[in-house]
């Protein structure tokens, strides 16, 4: 029988969806399949040395740096094994992947082409030389999906627990209802693999999924679509199936911008239903910033979705990319003045007040040519098209700001905005703001520091 490892290295502090989904696909074809997360548990040298297809699920950033030093690892290991790649930085890093050893890169829609390897391994011929390595494959076509397999993973009360107004805490489980975007935002990862498109998965697998996390000890679900919204139909129907069900699970959802307007008269079924929070990936409120990376929002936009949620009684967590090419020490400050009038401060992770802008490889960001001409040649240490803003104390307060965040993870967030404030007013030459204006928020918050659509250092994850 056919062995197949799959590796999750980070998933943001959820029980990875990516393992769990394939893993059903792999046992249906008759492989024995086991799954290691590496965000938590300890690599076990065996099982990389025991396995016919080792498998590396890459769903952002971060995990695809991770993955760097497990996948040499494996070949080192067990260099008659296959090395696999899938998920949405798969296909972006496919050559860098290729000088590691990973002979198949899978993006899109992975689980059918992870299957059909699987069959190609298991049907050829005994003594035959290993299959040839295959050019990376993006497959967008429309799967008919299984019920993912998670009883190869840690347990759910291991992974980032929710807490909730009360001070109580909630076990969070996650699931995907739809994957890609109908949006081409130019910095979005999606972009370069969906190119417009998205996919539902269907709404009993989804179900199923959620039903048996419940069972498993969830009381709170994530949905990680890049935008529940891209469906709203068939978002909707889900959620009402769900509620029905499970009335007293909650959950929450990512939204963008333009469709919180657009689907304003959904936003009160949300909250009957038990969503609890509402990520919007904001990334500026500068009005000519948000046109360069084709967003499809404007500052004022994102003053009305603040005030939609609150009528809806629905806690709006924006994210940021506070630092680009196009920011001043000024802007930055106009943002730390914008979130404390909007009573937004603890509605914020502190580490979102640090990103910095990524240009991976096949970003629509090249596209621009003063993205162009700042950003290098491809780096295949950090990953990227590495660049330096043209006023360097903007550099410079970026890594005072992530500095101070990996330093205070335990932090208050009013505490360490604070914190961030005085230093980013002292740096413009103005008085830092007074947080009196803003008053007080308890909101719904995951414990783990990193959960909150940000792309952390690989080397600061020792501190989590």
């Amino acid at each position: 029988m056919l062995r197949a490892l799959l590796v999750s290295t980070y998933d943001l502090g959820h029980q990875p969806f990516g393992l769990a989904s394939p893993a059903a696909w792999l046992a249906r074809e008759g492989c024995e399949v086991s799954c290691l997360d590496l965000s938590k548990q300890k690599l076990d040298e065996t099982q990389l040395a025991s396995a016919d297809l080792i498998a590396f699920h890459l769903p952002m950033h971060t995990a695809t740096r991770m993955a760097a030093p497990v996948i040499r690892k494996a070949q080192a290991l067990n260099p008659s094994a296959r090395l696999a790649a899938y998920g949405l930085y798969a296909p972006l890093n496919a050559d860098w992947l290729r000088t590691l050893g990973v002979q198949h890169v899978f993006g899109g829609e992975y689980e059918a082409d992870l299957a059909a390897l699987v069959r190609a391994l298991a049907t050829a011929p005994a003594g035959d030389p290993v299959l040839p390595a295959a050019p990376p494959a993006v497959s967008l076509a429309k799967l008919t999906f299984l019920t993912p397999d998670r009883s190869g993973l840690p347990p759910l009360d291991r992974y980032a627990t929710l807490r909730v107004a009360d001070g109580s805490t909630r076990i969070a489980g996650y699931t995907e209802a739809s994957r890609g975007c109908r949006h081409l935002c130019r910095h979005c990862p999606v972009v370069p693999v969906y190119g417009g498109q998205f996919r539902v998965v269907q709404a009993d697998v989804v179900l199923a999924d959620i039903d048996a996390q419940v069972a498993a000890g969830a009381q709170h679900i994530t949905f990680g679509d890049p935008d529940f919204f891209n469906g709203p139909t068939h978002a909707t129907r889900i959620v009402e199936r769900l509620h029905e069900r499970h009335p007293s699970l909650t959950y929450d959802v990512t939204i963008k911008v333009e469709h919180l307007l657009k689907q304003r008269a959904l936003l009160p079924r949300l909250r009957e239903t038990g969503c609890l929070f509402v990520t919007s990936a904001v990334e500026s409120i500068d009005d000519r910033v948000l046109a360069i990376l084709d967003k499809g929002h404007t500052r004022a936009d994102f003053e009305e979705a603040v005030a939609l949620c609150r009528a809806s009684e629905l806690t709006l967590v924006p994210t940021f990319v506070p630092f680009h090419p196009w920011m001043s020490l000024d802007d930055y400050c106009d943002l730390l003045d914008t979130l404390v009038r909007l009573a937004l401060i603890d509605h914020i992770a502190p580490i979102q007040l640090a990103i910095r802008l990524l240009v991976p490889s096949g970003s629509r960001l090249l596209e621009l040519p003063d993205v162009c001409a700042l950003a290098g040649v491809f780096d295949p240490t950090t990953l990227t098209h590495r660049w330096e803003h043209p006023d360097p104390r903007v550099d410079a307060l970026q890594a005072d700001v992530s500095s101070l965040v990996g330093r205070r993870l335990t932090s208050h967030r009013r505490e360490l905005f604070q914190a961030i404030a005085e230093l980013a007013f002292e740096r413009a030459g103005r008085p830092a703001p007074s947080l009196a204006a803003a008053p007080p928020r308890e909101v719904p918050q995951f414990d783990e520091p990193w959960y909150c659509c940000a792309e952390p250092n690989p080397e600061q994850l020792t501190l989590v």
